[in-house]
C-alpha cells in the first residue's frame, strides 16, 4: 500500500510540473474579463476575472490548443485580440501569437505573449504582439508567418497599456500558422 501512495504522489508531482499556464498581466487600471475558447474537440477553460494592475494565472490542459481575449469592463463581450496558443504541439513546443485578424482595431485588451522566462528580459527574444499597434509582430493575415515557438510552457499575456510605453521591434522566431491551429 505504501508503494501506491508514494506512485500516486509522483504522478501528482509529475503532474504539477509538467502542467501549462497563461498568466494574464493587467498594464492599467481597467479590470478585464478574460474568455477562453478551445479549438473544436479541446477541454473548456474557464473565464477569469482580472484585476486593475494585477495578474492572474490560469491552468491550461496538457496539448491545449485554442485562444484567449479580454474584455474590458463595461465593454460589450467580443472578441478583440486574439491569444492563441498550442501547448505540447509538433515536436512537443508550445506554439502562440497574437492574432489581430478578428478585430484588429483592440488596442486595449491583448498586447503580447512571451514565455514566463522572458518577463523581466530587454528586449524579450520570443515574443508576439506589440506595447503600441499596429506592429510587425502580430499576426494581421492567415498567411503571416508570426507564431513563435518555445520549449516553456508557461506563457505571460500582457493587458492595457502601461503609463511608460514606447514603441520598438524585436524580431522573435516566426513559424507557419499551422502549428497554433495543430496542423503541422
Amino acid at each position: 500500500m505504501h508503494f501506491l501512495a508514494q506512485l500516486a504522489a509522483f504522478a501528482t508531482a509529475a503532474t504539477v510540473v509538467s502542467a501549462n499556464t497563461m498568466t494574464f498581466v493587467n498594464q492599467d487600471d481597467t479590470p478585464r474579463h478574460i474568455v477562453f475558447t478551445p479549438s473544436e474537440g479541446y477541454q473548456p477553460v474557464n473565464s477569469v476575472d482580472v484585476a486593475g494592475n494585477g495578474q492572474v494565472t490560469v491552468d491550461i490542459p496538457t496539448s491545449w490548443i485554442g485562444n484567449a481575449y479580454s474584455v474590458s469592463q463595461g465593454a460589450q463581450d467580443a472578441p478583440g485580440m486574439l491569444a492563441e496558443v498550442t501547448f505540447q504541439g509538433w515536436n512537443d513546443l508550445t506554439y502562440f501569437d497574437v492574432s489581430a485578424i478578428v478585430n484588429p482595431n483592440d488596442h486595449v485588451g491583448v498586447k503580447q505573449m512571451f514565455p514566463a522566462t522572458e518577463m523581466n528580459a530587454t528586449p524579450k527574444s520570443s515574443v508576439s504582439g506589440c506595447e503600441v499597434f499596429p506592429c510587425n509582430t502580430a499576426y494581421y493575415q492567415p498567411d503571416d508567418v508570426q507564431t513563435v515557438s518555445t520549449k516553456e510552457t508557461d506563457i505571460i499575456i500582457t493587458l492595457g497599456t502601461p503609463s511608460n510605453v514606447g514603441s520598438r521591434d524585436v524580431e522573435s522566431q516566426r513559424v507557419s500558422r499551422n502549428f497554433v491551429l495543430g496542423k503541422f
